[in-house]
């Protein structure tokens, strides 16, 4: 059988309403965070016939682990069903953690108009080729169940839905990262699925 993985990322946190860098640091689910999370579980509910078949993994930071328990509750698994793993936590964003994009940008125009991952270039930020070895080190993992759910992040969810679907380094950037849909990666092919 061929494996399968529903990817999804983290509702909207306080951070991200306020256009803040989060990388490994955290914030709360904000409502409309809550609001997204109970509709991608209420959408990957009518997919899956019996959740009891699939994994769940998700990052250890908090904002996926708030969304990744709602998706147990409707799916009526206990919480002890996740399974948090480190490799699927979000790029690391160095010095610019929790500045708001908005200032950086202003503050640093030749970089964040000239290149599409310019929140890669902060000082002390995870570098792409260890991002990508960790997320391609799970996904390769031979002990990876043939059915698996992942919550996880908007940067580390499109480098890993990259490497699944082998796209070019700018491809990979090019990718949504949507709070409102999450993507099946199935066969080789990448299906956005919006709730």
């Amino acid at each position: 059988m061929s494996r399968t993985i529903y990817v999804l990322r983290h509702g909207q946190t306080q951070f991200n309403a306020e256009q803040r860098l989060q990388g490994h640091c955290n914030s709360d689910l904000t409502e409309l965070g809550l609001q997204q999370a109970n509709a991608m579980a209420n959408t990957l509910s009518g997919l899956i016939a019996d959740p009891k078949d699939w994994a769940i993994y998700s990052s250890p930071l908090g904002r996926a682990q708030q969304t990744a328990h709602i998706i147990c509750e409707h799916l009526q698994l206990p919480a002890d069903h996740i399974q948090l793993d480190k490799r699927l936590m979000e790029v690391g964003l160095g010095e610019w953690e929790q500045l708001r994009a908005p200032d950086l940008q202003l503050k640093f125009p030749h970089i964040s108009q000239a290149v599409l991952d310019w929140y890669l270039q902060a000082p002390k930020a995870e570098r792409f080729v260890d991002a990508k070895q960790r997320l391609n080190n799970w996904l390769q993992d031979p002990k990876l169940p043939q059915q698996v759910i992942v919550i996880g992040h908007g940067l580390s969810g499109a480098i890993l839905r990259g490497l699944y679907a082998g796209l070019e380094y700018h491809e990979i950037w090019q990718q949504s990262i949507p709070q409102n849909a999450f993507f099946k990666l199935h066969h080789g092919q990448v299906t956005r699925i919006t709730c």
